[in-house]
């Protein structure tokens, strides 16, 4: 067993892209806890930590399984909604102060199930449960009834399409177009204080980190291999006796609950929760970010996450109307250029000095 660990983390160790990645994590979250970043900054390096884990939850399911999916969206709100309500009860609690939801939404207030929530524990689990339901239920009667491919991604972009609509009316109760805001409190300290901001940069670096180094030894084991030869070809496969199933079912509820976790983390950052966080663009962009950074490699789709937001990040402050004209020309170079996103810049290299070796001038032969 010592010697099948020891084999495993030797195999995730070749995989340079992923250890440069890994040591980029940890040296940012050295830099947070003692760098002399503004709180803009350290807010900014946690939002982008979310963003990127979001995108290591999809590249699990497109990138090894082939799954596309277009309704992550979905996961990540689970998550954010769960840890809002978390919020809102222990604010509630700690200051007294009755929140907006419950003047505009009508209610005396809070509703009284939210009450078990006040506990982070039980919100933690009850984000990453309801999202493994949801994802289980789902994932299991689109992959017994055998969708795939570009039927399956048109599924999971109505499903999130119709829960945003849901969660835009008043009567689903919780807090319909204006959604969840004015937080106050944030583990017995005032959410606005920098400890907390520095405390959910921190965590949300560390636990892209773990979830990284996790999933590339999962994937790099047996059922990574399986999940691969899913995708390049699943007759074959169930034909051999596999249950294909199981593999696809177990890997979409993992992915479902990273994405929740990513919510979770990603919503007390911005101090607000509403239905637009359900909109099919941004599950569109997810896709988007493991396009560009190359998928099936885990740390590609983070490059590309956190590539592609910093720059949307940068363009937003002073140029917000080009952004969306940046990200269709970063689309259409990827699919027409760079199929394999980033990835395909280290094949250019190689592939530009042979051309330049065989326009230079020979000396004759005799």
């Amino acid at each position: 067993m010592i010697a099948l660990k020891r084999s495993l983390l030797a195999r995730a160790a070749d995989d340079r892209m992923v250890v440069a990645v890994a040591l980029a994590l940890a040296a940012t979250a050295a830099v947070v806890v003692v760098g002399g970043l503004s709180g803009y900054r350290v807010n900014t390096i946690g939002q982008l930590a979310c963003f990127a884990l979001l995108a290591l939850a999809l590249d699990l399911i497109w990138g090894y399984a082939g799954i596309l999916s277009l309704g992550h969206g979905l996961f990540f709100a689970i998550g954010g909604y769960v840890v809002g309500m978390h919020l809102l009860e222990r604010s509630v609690a700690e200051t007294g102060i009755t929140p907006d939801i419950v003047q505009f939404m009508g209610w005396k207030a809070l509703p009284g199930w939210w009450g078990p929530l006040e506990s982070f524990p039980v919100a933690l689990v009850a984000a990453m449960g309801v999202s493994f339901a949801v994802a289980f239920v789902f994932g299991w009667a689109s992959f017994r009834s055998r969708v795939s491919g570009v039927y399956f991604a048109i599924i999971t972009q109505a499903l999130v399409y119709v829960a945003m609509l849901l969660m835009f009316r008043n009567d689903t109760g919780f807090g319909g177009n204006n959604g969840m805001t004015g937080f106050q409190v944030a583990f017995g300290v005032p959410i606005q204080d920098p400890a907390v901001t520095k405390g959910l940069a921190l965590a949300s670096v560390l636990v892209l980190l773990a979830a990284l180094v996790g999933c590339r030894l999962l994937m790099i084991g047996r059922f990574g291999r399986l999940l691969v030869a899913t995708r390049d070809d699943e007759v074959r496969l169930r034909s051999l006796g596999y249950e294909t199933l199981r593999l696809k079912l177990k890997v979409w509820c993992l992915s479902a609950v990273l994405a929740a976790l990513a919510g979770l983390l990603y919503v007390p950052q911005v101090g607000i929760i509403n239905p637009r966080v359900l909109s099919p663009e941004l599950s569109i962009e997810i896709a988007v970010w493991c396009a560009i950074g190359g998928r099936g490699r885990l740390a590609g789709a983070i490059i590309g996450a956190v590539l592609v937001n910093a720059v949307k990040f940068a363009l937003s402050a002073s140029l917000p109307e080009l952004w969306p004209f940046v990200l269709a020309a970063l689309v259409i170079v990827v699919a027409l250029i760079f199929p394999n996103g980033l990835l395909d810049l280290g094949k250019w290299k190689p592939t530009l000095l042979s051309r330049a070796r065989a326009l230079e001038p020979r000396d004759a032969t005799p």
